[in-house]
């Protein structure tokens, strides 16, 4: 019997810091496990004890990259807890604000972190020195996402416009002008990205998970929704990789907290969730299986060119190699939607609605780049927060990135003796399809292999 084992001191083009430690037995995958090992920020700690007006300022510092998502789900949840709705043109700056955001991540994501595994690059400088044109309309596509986010929230990087209620100020309807043309000559860049990244070599593969994102009937689901999962292949006798919508069920966001249950193990920093005691992925392949039949034109017909199947027929796409093209899919259906909201914009006659403070419980939840964000928040009388709790895509999806592992190195092991290196290239590339976002970006710095008999 040979015993291996992996560690992957630091992982690579991820937002945050983690590690994997990987041990084989005689062939099997024992262990794998995703360990975040970053010190805990305590972000529902201090907020305890702020004004209600306060947490879509602070939870933005969440995350450099997708700040809106943490906004807009504090604003939704301290809303919902102050009995205040934020609809009209409001709402339509929010979601195109949000399209902003998914535009520069999605893009991000694809070009400088995942994009390289490709076409076996170290980085996206590396890259560009193949696929110059590619990563140069990449840059062009991220830029016209922070445009969006510089002129609703002003500043690209933890906006400051945003506010429970709506926002501070609200544009004219002469300012979007420029930004549409700008969006409207990068549509056709979009296309030609879902192109680029649907030529990609893509290893078979399949998620034995359930699938969980929000759902709003009649639109892909961005800023708002109901919580919908989809079951797993297991659950209908079919293979992993099967491409067949499954039966979805849905749940209140005000009961989130019943179904997704999060645990702490012993290895990481960050706590593991699971939907109704069960495994479950967040993300894009769990929103184009739930909402894809709700995509533009434009975008679905890109996403069946590519062949992500076709969801208004009942198929949805399940590898998780493939979710670079989902993400560039979506990059395409922000654009389009973006587009459609600024035609029709006229500018509200306030550019907020009155959020007094009620004694409560609130709950929000989003679609981020990374999958359904949920807030609660429970204020006193005078609008205090007393508690706080925040539950993001990745401590969602740790337990599926981790089978997701076994299962990819299992079927490897089965087809040869990859050497550590295979090992590592591999690892890294299941990883990187979930765009694990655990605080900022980082590199690896060793890989040490202990072999024994």
């Amino acid at each position: 019997m040979k015993t291996r084992e992996l560690k992957l001191g630091a992982l690579a083009r991820v937002e945050g810091e983690g590690t994997l430690h990987l041990r084989l037995h005689d062939g099997e995958v024992t262990e794998a496990r995703l360990r975040i090992y970053e010190p805990p920020r305590f972000f529902e700690a201090f907020l305890r004890g702020r004004a209600h007006t306060e947490p879509p300022d602070i939870t933005s510092r969440v995350c450099g990259i997708c700040p809106v998502a943490y906004q807009l789900s504090a604003c939704r949840a301290v809303e919902d807890a102050c009995g205040a709705v934020v609809d009209g043109q409001l709402a339509a700056l929010r979601r195109l604000l949000y399209c902003g955001e998914w535009i520069e991540s999605q893009t991000l994501h694809i070009h400088l972190l995942h994009a390289p595994d490709f076409f076996d690059c170290d980085s996206v400088i590396e890259l560009a020195r193949v696929q110059r044109a590619a990563v140069e309309r990449g840059l062009r596509l991220k830029q016209a996402g922070n445009a969006i986010i510089e002129l609703l929230g002003g500043r690209s990087i933890h906006p400051i416009n945003i506010r429970v209620g709506g926002f501070h100020r609200v544009p004219a309807k002469t300012e979007l002008r420029p930004l549409a043309e700008r969006l409207r000559r990068e549509r056709d860049a979009a296309v030609e990205l879902v192109r680029w990244v649907s030529g990609f070599d893509f290893p078979d593969a399949g998620c034995d998970h359930e699938l969980l994102a929000l759902a709003e009937p009649g639109t892909y689901a961005i800023e708002s929704g109901t919580p919908t999962a989809m079951d797993a292949p297991s659950a209908a006798g079919l293979p992993a990789d099967t491409d067949r919508a499954l039966p979805t069920r849905t749940f209140d966001v005000h009961d989130f907290g019943d179904h997704v249950v999060e645990r702490q193990v012993p290895y990481s920093t960050a706590l593991h969730s699971v939907l109704d005691g069960r495994r479950h992925l967040t993300g894009s392949l769990a929103r184009y299986a739930i909402s894809g039949r709700w995509l533009t034109p434009i975008a679905l017909e890109a996403a069946r060119d590519a062949g992500l199947g076709d969801p208004q027929q009942g198929t949805v796409c399940r590898n998780p190699f493939r979710s670079i093209i989902v993400r560039a899919v979506e990059v395409l259906y922000a654009i389009d939607e973006a587009l459609r909201i600024i035609d029709t914009y006229e500018p509200p006659a306030h550019p907020a609605v009155a959020v007094p403070p009620r004694a409560a419980t609130g709950h929000g939840a989003t679609e981020a780049p990374r999958g359904l964000l949920y807030h609660r928040y429970t204020l006193d009388a005078r609008g205090t927060v007393t508690d706080a709790n925040l539950v993001p895509p990745t401590a969602q999806n740790q337990g599926a990135i981790e089978e997701d592992l076994r299962r990819t190195v299992r079927h490897l092991l089965r087809t040869g003796e990859p050497t550590d290196a295979e090992l590592t290239a591999l690892c890294e590339r299941v990883i990187r399809n979930h765009d694990p976002c655990i605080s900022c970006s980082a590199h690896f710095l060793d890989l040490r292999v202990r072999r024994g008999a």
